[in-house]
């Protein structure tokens, strides 16, 4: 069930930083409490393939992030001691190397399953026996959350598919320019393109002139 709309679930769990010092992490709180928003991606597992791009992409932008009052926040299921041999092994060799941004370590997946993202089912069998199917990590999902702890994006990828990072800092772009100027932003809107008032005849005008 989507979670656009409500507040981030309020749940703390383990993380590690690049400097190795084990954490714990609320999201919602370092939302509310810094009056932040924040960016929390999840990806399914710690030494994979799609994976080490994805977080290389989000470092790489980091930047651009932190300009916006962004905070960047990955996650899986790994524990903190895998987390931080990843983050010690270099990216020619499929590595994190240099991401400085923290990694939330839901070992017991409390997080994960409460916003519905674990790859995980069950079946029966004939005598009735429960029998798990899934691989038991996170598809790649993705959190944008305002200063208050609202979620206003959510999106899930298969895990094959990788995210584009450029789309993260539109969103956060045309969210911004919604609380600021209290206009809604049409299809394909970009930083300094046309925004519109909520009502028919605003969207007429822009329809005629785009």
């Amino acid at each position: 069930m989507s979670i656009v709309g409500k507040k981030f679930p309020n749940i703390t769990v383990d993380a590690i930083c690049s400097m190795g010092d084990n954490l714990r992490v609320n999201v919602l709180e370092e939302a509310v409490a810094n009056n932040k928003k924040v960016l929390l991606f999840w990806y399914p597992k710690d030494f994979t393939f799609v994976c080490p791009t994805e977080l290389h992409a989000f470092q790489e932008a980091l930047a651009e992030f932190e300009k916006r009052n962004t905070v960047v926040i990955g996650a899986s299921c790994d524990t903190n001691e895998v987390h931080f041999a990843w983050l010690n092994t270099p990216k020619d060799q499929g590595g994190i190397e240099g991401v400085s941004y923290r990694l939330l370590a839901d070992t017991h997946r409390q997080l994960a399953n409460a916003l519905g993202i674990v790859d995980q089912d069950f079946d029966y069998d004939e005598e009735g026996n429960e029998h798990f199917l899934g691989s038991n990590v996170t598809y790649r999902a993705t959190y944008l959350i305002d200063e208050t702890g609202k979620v206003f994006h959510e999106a899930v990828n298969d895990m094959p598919l990788g995210r584009n990072v450029k789309d993260f800092l539109r969103l956060i772009d045309a969210y911004a320019h919604i609380q600021t100027h209290g206009e809604v932003c049409p299809a394909n809107w970009e930083e300094g393109k046309d925004a519109m008032s909520a009502d028919r005849k605003s969207t007429a005008e822009y329809l005629a002139k785009h």
